[in-house]
Formats: structure tokens, sequence, C-alpha cells
């Protein structure tokens, strides 16, 4: 456990891409991770990238999360706590972390975090990230969006979160779908003080 530790919660929204390469960027760059999935999650997951998870703490294998993604990371900095075990450390204040992303954040999740709803620990850790005033970055994947969706919005802003809504940029010029994913998931490691080049920033004339 440190300050520098990151949690990242996957929930049922599409955008599953956006979480993967989360992960694997921030471990990348030498951060351990504790992730937390939703059983929505996996069906995302299995849809838009061809995942099969298993959620039971013995079952659960970092490997097949992350495919490809996984070659030359050390999966030991990967932490996996299981969405109803709040006796993980992530669900408690006393345990130090350097911030946390829910990437991709349904509605549902949202509606949870800005209402205090903690009915798994991805929630609870939500909610201990604000009470501790400690970063919070929610990334939603929806259009259009309602009114009871942009006032939950509205809500955990003032709460102290972060709404990134997955939406890329074109002043890129992205080649590929993965320049998009990454123009998202370089904003988000923004946010949780990850330094990184996966974008070429507005002004600069080049970039990784």
């Amino acid at each position: 456990m440190a300050a520098s530790d990151l949690v990242v919660a996957f929930t049922g929204a599409s955008g599953s891409p956006y979480g993967l390469r989360l992960v694997e960027v921030l471990l990348r760059a030498g951060r351990t991770v504790h992730l937390t999935i939703s059983p929505a999650a996996v069906e995302v997951l299995e849809t838009e990238s061809g995942r099969t998870v298993a959620l039971a703490p013995g079952a659960f294998d970092p490997a097949a999360l992350l495919g490809a993604r996984g070659n030359g990371l050390d999966l030991s900095q990967l932490r996996y706590h299981h969405f109803r075990d709040f006796r993980a450390g992530i669900a408690s204040g006393s345990f130090l972390t350097g911030g946390m992303a829910i990437c991709p954040c349904s509605l549902g999740t949202l509606a949870a975090v800005a209402h205090g709803v903690s009915e798994n620990v991805i929630h609870r850790a939500a909610d201990v990230h604000l009470k501790e005033r400690r970063k919070l970055v929610l990334v939603p994947r929806e259009t259009p969006l309602g009114l009871i969706a942009l006032r939950n919005m509205v809500t955990v802003t003032e709460a102290g979160a972060v709404v990134l809504p997955a939406m890329p940029a074109f002043y890129t010029r992205p080649e590929r779908i993965e320049d998009m994913v990454d123009f998202v998931v370089g904003r988000v490691c923004d946010q949780l003080g990850v330094a990184h080049g996966l974008v070429r920033r507005w002004g600069e004339t080049g970039g990784e």
C-alpha cells in the first residue's frame, strides 16, 4: 500500500478498450493498480474485446484480461479485488492511494456514486475517494445524455469528482481507433498525475 497506488474499476458501459489500455499504461508507468470489475463489465469485455474474464478471486487471471497487452508487464503489480469484497483495502479510507478511475463508468454506477449508494466495492471505493478528498475520475460513455444523468454529473462534480466523458479529439489527426483510445486514456492519466506520451498535445509539433 502506497499513496502512489491507483484504483481502476471497469463497469458495464461501452468502452472496455479504454479500461484495458488504461491498466496497461499505468502498469507500464510502474504504478500498482488495484482493479475491480462489475459483472456487467464482464459482459461488455466479452462483446467488445473478446475477453472472457472470471471474477471469482481464485479464478481471476490477469493474463486473460490483458491478453497481448500484458506482454512485458509486471502483472504482480496488478492487485485484483472482487466487487463484493468489502474487506478489500480499497474499501477503507485508511488505505492510501493516489486516485481512482472508473473507466468505463456506467450511468448506473454514476448514479450510485452521486447518491452514496455503496452496493459494491466499486461504489464504496469511489465514496472513499470523495470523502478523503482524493482524485476520482469517472469516464462515462453514453449518448444522448438524459436529465437525470446530467444532474448526477453535476452532483459528483460538486462532491469533488472529475467527469471525463470518453470523447476523442480530432485535432491530433487520429489514424487508428487506438489513437482515439489513447487520447481519452491520456487525459485520464493527466488527471491521475501519471506521465505518458500517448498523445500530441495542443501546441506541440510532435508526439508518440
